[in-house]
């Protein structure tokens, strides 16, 4: 691609397709989800891209700069399904754990284009969006700004780590997947005290605990420590809790 974009009023499209679709940036980039996820990467060109819109492919040119252009467009939509429906309730450890489980299921119901997106900086509307509220949750809870911005990029590195990982695992073909999980189950499983006593003792839960994420016990352990770092910060004289 090149450097075509126009701006949203001349760009738009007053006939539909061939396939009956009118194009809109909202358009392709449903689109484009959709093929990452049938066919992965690979979908991601303006050809292919082109045919499943019914478009020549030249059209998507009015719309995005260049592949990445689109594909950082496709990550901030998984981050405006996120939030899609949010409602705070006031109280910082719930609300962070919602966006945080939030933003986890997000990117899992895509797995494909998650690897793609989960680790990019968009600086578009869903994500700066995101970042203003979860700062937002963090300074009214009482955070000060320098304590606020490090938890924030805990919590955030965090969840799209997770997403990241777990999504790679669920767009596994079946087979590889199923082999990984048996691994705990036929290698670990029949390792004996005599030779591996930790693994041994603990293997029935190893078996169960690895079939699942382990996200959401990590954001328990991570707000968990973020709630020790608040009562620090409450139990310390007003004079100090600024520096």
């Amino acid at each position: 691609m090149t450097e075509r974009v126009v701006p949203e009023p001349q760009r738009r499209r007053r006939k539909p397709t061939k396939q009956g679709t009118v194009l809109s940036e909202q358009v392709i980039v449903a689109t484009a989800l959709r093929l990452i996820g049938q066919h992965g990467a690979a979908a991601l060109t303006v050809r292919r891209l082109g045919a499943a819109l019914g478009a020549d492919p030249s059209a998507v040119y009015r719309y995005f700069h260049n592949t990445d252009d689109l594909l950082l467009a496709v990550a901030d939509e998984l981050i405006g399904r996120a939030q899609h429906g949010l409602t705070l309730t006031g109280d910082w450890r719930t609300d962070l754990h919602a966006i945080g489980m939030r933003v986890h299921a997000a990117y899992l119901a895509h797995p494909q284009a998650a690897q793609l997106a989960a680790h990019r900086t968009t600086g578009r509307d869903h994500e700066t969006r995101a970042v203003e509220t979860i700062l937002g949750v963090l300074r009214s809870a009482g955070f000060p700004d320098h304590e606020a911005v490090p938890i924030y990029h805990a919590f955030i590195d965090q969840a799209l780590a997770f997403a990241a990982q777990d999504a790679a695992a669920l767009a596994l073909p079946p087979p590889a997947r199923a082999a990984d999980l048996a691994v705990w189950r036929v290698r670990y499983g029949r390792l004996t005290p005599a030779t591996h006593p930790n693994i041994a003792a603990t293997a029935p839960l190893l078996i169960t605990d690895m079939d699942r994420s382990g996200y959401p016990f990590a954001l328990d352990l991570l707000l968990e420590a973020v709630a020790a770092r608040l009562r620090g910060q409450e139990e310390q004289p007003p004079s100090r809790r600024e520096h």
